[in-house]
């Protein structure tokens, strides 16, 4: 007995040392930092070092599906190399970003990574699929399976009906202003952001519904905004129901392939197999910059219009005040009164689109906090850089550079 006892041990040992040999860096970095539970919000930095740039890699935290890039490439020639008039590398490391490419006039101007990260990674998106998500509702309406976007959204997702979110349209859904009750505070597992993931659905009805059918109201719908993840999953409920295709596929059909992603990405699943819309999809930061020149060019892909007619000035201007300061809300875009918007995530991701200096900078990070309102100041700092790099750029068209 102890014999087979030693020769097990030996095995499971042999078989440990064989994959630490054969891991990559960043599985082996995880193993090192792994997380104790799903609950993304409460890990530790270092946890979350390790995890944003695998966690498609993690089945046992979170199953994901791959969504295809096709083998034309949408080229990025380097430019000019840009000076914003700060230092790039103090910043990166006060906002301990993983990527900083910055594309200006259809050309890269900057491009650097951080937390030995790079260009061949994905790093997870938090709230950015928020406006990926929102953008293939404009899709869906031009391909015929949305009729409107005042459409009731129990009318494609038929186990609303009766809840509080019988008489909300999917325009409301989409601005959040359902009048829905929601607490989104990332710091207080109580919240409902935080307990959401954790609902036990019914047999037969999708994890996001089944939570969010038992909410109560706060206001009339198109009365008041209020910030909710929940309501984006809806909103990738409601895109899946109507298309009959899962997001993924979706947006590699519609925009990831066609206009030229570099690399597949990913998208996390939930408990009932729907892509977790309101977040959770794993790009490469290269290609978030490209879905901003998706947006930039007009919302076309292969030569063909993707979006309705006017979805995207509609969809990236302000439809409704927020609290966040000088941030307007859109279609799941964060708007700015200069014309600018930006799809914005949590411990520091974003995309930000300037259409008149046809700029687009997209940055991943693990900021210290989820953001500015648990503690520190890297969402103040971001957006204080987005500006330097517009003051950057209309100096280099006054002297002519």
């Amino acid at each position: 007995m102890r014999k087979w006892i030693s020769g097990i041990v030996i095995v499971l040992v042999a078989a440990v040392g064989i994959f630490w040999a054969t891991a990559d860096k960043d599985l082996r970095t995880l193993i090192l930092n792994l997380p104790t539970d799903r609950n993304i919000l409460f890990w530790s930095v270092q946890q979350r070092d390790a995890t944003f740039r695998v966690l498609d890699r993690i089945p046992f935290i979170a199953k994901s599906r791959t969504i295809s890039a096709g083998k034309d490439v949408y080229p990025l020639p380097k430019g000019e190399p840009l000076d914003p008039g700060v230092n790039v590398d103090a910043y990166m490391e006060d906002q301990r970003a993983a990527a900083l490419v910055i594309v200006q006039d259809g050309k890269m101007r900057l491009e650097k990574y951080g937390l030995d990260f790079s260009p061949d990674g994905r790093w997870t998106s938090f709230s950015v699929a928020k406006s990926i998500t929102s953008t293939l509702v404009g899709a869906a309406i031009k391909d015929g399976y949305i009729k409107r976007i005042d459409d009731k959204v129990s009318d494609y997702i038929p186990d609303l009906k009766g809840s509080v979110y019988d008489d909300v349209t999917i325009r409301q859904l989409l601005t959040m202003t359902s009048g829905v009750k929601w607490n989104e505070d990332y710091a207080d597992p109580n919240s409902d952001v935080a307990l959401f993931d954790k609902h036990k659905p019914e047999p037969g009805v999708d994890a996001t519904v089944s939570y969010m059918r038992t909410l109560k109201r706060e206001a009339p719908p198109g009365a008041k905004w209020v910030y909710k993840t929940g309501e984006t999953n809806l909103v990738g409920v409601l895109v899946s129901s109507a298309t009959g295709k899962n997001l993924s596929d979706y947006l590699s059909e519609k925009i990831w392939r066609p206009f030229g992603m570099e690399q597949d990405a990913t998208w996390i699943l939930g408990s009932t197999g729907h892509e977790i819309s309101g977040c959770c999809m794993q790009a490469s930061t290269r290609d978030f910059a490209r879905f901003g020149l998706f947006m930039l060019g007009g919302g076309i892909a292969a030569g063909k219009p993707v979006l309705p007619d006017g979805w995207i000035a509609e969809a990236t201007t302000e439809q409704f005040a927020t609290d966040r300061g000088q941030f307007g809300y859109g279609y799941q875009w964060w708007t700015l009164d200069d014309g600018s918007y930006c799809a914005r995530g949590i411990f520091g991701q974003g995309i930000f689109i300037d259409p008149e200096r046809k700029l687009v900078i997209a940055s991943n990070s693990n900021w210290p906090y989820a953001g500015d309102s648990q503690g520190g100041d890297q969402d103040k700092k971001r957006f204080a850089f987005y500006r330097q790099v517009q003051l950057a750029i209309d100096k280099e068209a006054e002297t002519g550079k």
